[in-house]
């Protein structure tokens, strides 16, 4: 079951007969958002599971983990990241929040999120584990009120990355470098490792992630000497490698994270995530609704008073102009709303560009999509998946996000899931393809996050070419058919061996691009 809702106070949206029963908006969380200037598109991304999976929570959690925390407690941590919720859609499985920059998901083991622009993402971590500790009932270091220090959980794993900003010098708190943001995490978490990954000279991605089992940092003594710890280095990945010694230990359930990041976004193409655009399309939506309306309606008098379709419709017409202000007045009030409801147009986007197919209810009959789409310009849209019936039987739920930053100085799309393949019948490059073919960016990676096969099955060790096959073979597939994206050429492929994880980093630009080197942003190293 999906339930769609969103903080209150708010007004009643006219989104309703968009295929968006419930929702409503909150008008002003999306006046702040100020296009005329550049903006960071490019998001911040933080995981931290506190178990391997939701059949997995510790004996002393919360029945529900995570999702028993009420959202204003979600809001309270977003406000330290300088974020609101816009909207919310609950499922069995899965909280969505859709937010005024980016997205959030909450599941019983894991929260995922992600932010753009200038927000403090980092900053509200503290708070999460907090939240983890005290509402729900994570095994945690106890506070100490003494020394200021608040409780906290201890993670499963805690998962941090984000691509190279475009405007670094506009960031705040801990994130205005990496290496900030590395001796950050390493004030929380023991035994991180930071990674950079791509070129250095070109598009680059970094991430910092914990072992399984991720142990605290111990707060400093008094006495603690300034600058006495040592700053976790940060590995540059920049050559293609292969299968690694990083670990051994193996997930035990699957987990897959692909995540598309586009730049150089067509301008053409752009304008469909632009109010006044899509307000049109929305308008004339509506007038082919309303004379496919008063068609049906003349047909019908047509045949109960025998008088001829195009008499019928001058009659309508004839009322509708001459003799009823009210219902102009009314039309007029819809088309006003819808012109300028945030949650109306955005779905209207998402049908209109191409998002809505990529998970068709007719073959994900739960699936739902929120969207926003913000003025004068900007996207946003959570979509929640279940699995079909005939994959998972217990109806695991699974997420989309999309975030579209349109202006052609900055312009940026993001694409993440955790939609496994084989859930889709279609292979990843083909996902990409299509995620590519909605935005048509001038250059674009692929994180493809994947978690490793388990080593043994029934007590049995497998052997090294029965752990190649038959799933390890699909995916040596998909890794040879990612290197033909369609209208692309691959330009970087860096694989590498995490401890339970494997990573693979692609990046391509288009057979026709002409724009010059990327725009680096930041260079730390």
């Amino acid at each position: 079951m999906v339930n769609i809702e969103i903080p209150h106070p708010y007004t009643t949206s006219p989104s309703a007969p968009y295929g968006t029963p419930h929702l409503t908006i909150n008008h002003q969380a999306g006046l702040d958002l100020d296009s005329s200037n550049a903006f960071e598109g490019p998001e911040k991304l933080l995981e931290v599971w506190f178990s391997p999976s939701a059949d997995e929570l510790p004996t002393a959690a919360a029945l529900n983990g995570l999702k028993c925390v009420p959202a204003e407690v979600w809001q309270e941590m977003l406000d330290i990241v300088n974020c609101k919720v816009l909207s919310t859609v609950r499922s069995d499985h899965v909280d969505a929040y859709l937010l005024s920059e980016s997205s959030m998901f909450v599941f019983p083991h894991k929260l995922i999120l992600k932010t753009c622009g200038t927000t403090t993402l980092l900053s509200g971590l503290p708070r999460i584990l907090e939240i983890a500790a005290l509402s729900a009932r994570f095994p945690h270091v106890a506070a100490n009120l003494l020394k200021s220090v608040p409780a906290a959980a201890t993670p499963y794993r805690v998962f941090y990355s984000r691509k190279n900003f475009l405007f670094p010098d506009k960031q705040r708190g801990p994130h205005r470098s990496w290496p900030d943001e590395v001796r950050y995490l390493d004030k929380i978490f023991r035994g991180g490792s930071a990674y950079m990954v791509g070129k250095m000279n070109g598009e680059h991605w970094y991430l910092y992630l914990t072992e399984p089992n991720t142990s605290l940092t111990p707060p400093l003594t008094p006495d603690h000497k300034r600058g006495s710890t040592i700053d976790t280095e940060t590995k540059i990945l920049s050559i293609p490698s292969g299968p690694g010694t990083e670990g051994t230990e193996m997930i035990q359930t699957h987990d897959e994270t692909l995540e598309i990041l586009m730049t150089d976004l067509d301008q053409q193409n752009a304008k469909q995530f632009y109010l006044e655009h899509a307000s049109a399309v929305a308008e004339n939506q509506e007038m082919n609704n309303n004379k496919t309306a008063a068609n049906e309606l003349g047909s019908i008098l047509a045949e109960e008073n025998c008088l001829g379709v195009e008499d019928c419709f001058d009659i309508i017409s004839n009322t509708l102009a001459d003799g009823n202000e009210q219902t102009k007045n009314i039309g007029n009030k819809l088309l006003g709303e819808l012109s300028t409801e945030g949650h109306a147009l955005g779905t209207v986007v998402a049908k209109s560009c191409g998002l809505s197919n990529l998970y068709p209810t007719s073959r994900y009959p739960g699936a739902r999509i929120d969207a926003y789409l913000f003025s004068p310009c900007g996207f946003s849209a959570n979509g929640v998946i279940p699995a079909p019936e005939r994959i998972n039987g217990s109806g695991t739920t699974h997420y989309f996000t999309v975030h579209v930053t349109p202006e052609p100085h900055c312009s940026y799309a993001s694409f993440e899931t955790n939609v496994p393949g084989r859930h889709t019948g279609r292979d990843t490059a083909l996902i990409v393809e299509d995620v590519v073919g909605i935005f048509h960016p001038g250059r674009f990676s692929v994180t493809l996050f994947e978690a490793k096969f388990e080593s043994f099955v029934l007590g049995t060790q497998r052997t090294p070419l029965q752990a190649s096959s038959p799933m390890r073979l699909s995916a040596a597939k998909r890794s040879t058919r990612m290197d033909c994206i369609r209208g692309y050429r691959r330009v970087d492929k860096i694989v590498h061996d995490f401890d339970g994880y494997d990573l693979v980093f692609r990046y391509y630009e288009r057979n026709d691009w002409k724009g010059g080197e990327p725009r680096l942003g930041e260079n730390n190293f």
